[in-house]
């Protein structure tokens, strides 16, 4: 008895780990962990970013007040973009399982609908759409990451050639020529030690790298999105290929019942007759 049950055990495992669909995991798991590198690390940049700001390049709020309600609006949108993602990564693995089970059973009874392939079409052309809106969001979270690349990289060459230099108050950066903040912002730059305090804060060094990871979760997320297109394309094939398998099948199975039919009453007139 007990080794019928440890052979019973071991099948329901068998079956329920063959039912599994690992790739839909892989890629929910990816995607969860771009989106919450690129939502987590992305806020708080963006908090640091507006202190730099207001410390050393705006002394005045008006100044960037624009630029401040913008990143509260960024900040906002983020908190959206991580709800959305979490909902939709598990609505995209619930799917996964669906089109395993629906491919493991294609010799039973169980039947794909129409409304199902319909809804895995819908969910190739929404992941494709996203996918696109990602390289987009990939494309301009590398932007700060350059701009503070430019200002780590002028601060390590002060450095670096300051026994050499006369005057360090000649090299600058002038954050006002990106447009981050209107030309007739005071200071709107910093120059020769100013620069190099600034480099050696705290809120600087962890932007600059919270950035660099934020632009890789960016990248990790389109990534989970092909890797996710690819797989509701290769679902969507099979839901087709199974319909049609279920449609042979119920041809096959009529035809038979109507050669049975035929035959049985073929036999009921010959033995009428005899």
């Amino acid at each position: 008895l007990i080794l019928s049950l440890r052979s019973c055990c071991f099948e329901c495992c068998i079956k329920c780990l063959g039912g599994v669909p690992y790739a839909s995991l892989v890629a929910t798991i990816l995607c969860f962990s771009g989106v919450a590198l690129f939502c987590g690390c992305g806020h708080v940049a963006l908090t640091g970013t507006v202190t730099i700001l207001e410390n050393h390049f705006s002394k005045v709020t008006s100044d960037h007040a624009m630029l401040t309600d913008v990143i509260q609006l960024m900040q906002y949108v983020i908190y959206g973009i991580a709800s959305f993602f979490f909902l939709y990564g598990i609505i995209l693995l619930a799917e996964g399982f669906y089109t395993t089970s629906a491919v493991k059973e294609l010799h039973s009874e169980f039947k794909t609908t129409i409304c199902g392939r319909c809804i895995s079409g819908m969910f190739v052309f929404l992941t494709y759409i996203l996918g696109v809106a990602w390289l987009g969001v990939f494309g301009f979270s590398a932007v700060p990451v350059f701009l503070f690349y430019n200002m780590w990289s002028t601060c390590n060459a002060m450095k670096s050639s300051m026994a050499n230099l006369t005057n360090i108050d000649t090299i600058c950066v002038d954050v006002r020529q990106y447009g981050i903040i209107p030309w007739n912002a005071t200071p709107g730059k910093a120059c020769g030690s100013t620069l190099g305090d600034i480099c050696s804060t705290s809120e600087f060094y962890l932007s600059y790298h919270l950035y660099i990871v934020a632009c890789a979760g960016a990248g990790a997320t389109v990534i989970a999105l092909i890797h996710f297109l690819m797989i509701l394309s290769a679902n969507w094939a099979y839901l087709k290929d199974a319909s049609h398998m279920h449609a042979y099948q119920d041809i096959k199975m009529k035809e038979e019942r109507e050669l049975q039919d035929i035959t049985s009453r073929s036999k009921e007139c010959l033995n009428s007759y005899t």
